[in-house]
């Protein structure tokens, strides 16, 4: 359980980013559909906040290199989408999901 919770938040995160860069690049037009991108970020949360949940609840160490994911996904909802500290932020998330992701599967 706790290993397919950090695989989906971290997949999550991954495809939010792409989404992201997608739409930044011009390669995709959200314009009509912009909730997709936050319904992916919300879906992002909401996994990320169960794994934390369930490494918690199983004393698991890999809970202290998710943990710092929190404040860039806390953070990001404050910065306009239109500027580079906005990608900048959510890629500062990207360590903290490789790094749990491999404690985990080990």
């Amino acid at each position: 359980m706790v290993k397919a919770l950090v695989t989906a938040a971290s997949a999550s995160y991954t495809a939010n980013c792409a989404l992201g860069i997608a739409v930044a690049t011009g390669r995709l037009d959200t314009s009509r559909a912009r909730w997709v991108h936050h319904a992916v970020y919300v879906a992002t949360v909401t996994l990320s906040l169960g794994a934390a949940a369930a490494l918690l609840r199983t004393r698991d160490r890999a809970l202290l290199r998710l943990l710092p994911a929190a404040v860039p996904l806390a953070a990001i909802p404050h910065v306009s989408a239109r500027t580079r500290g906005h990608v900048l932020l959510a890629l500062t998330a990207a360590p903290a999901y490789v790094a749990t992701l491999a404690a985990v599967r080990s």
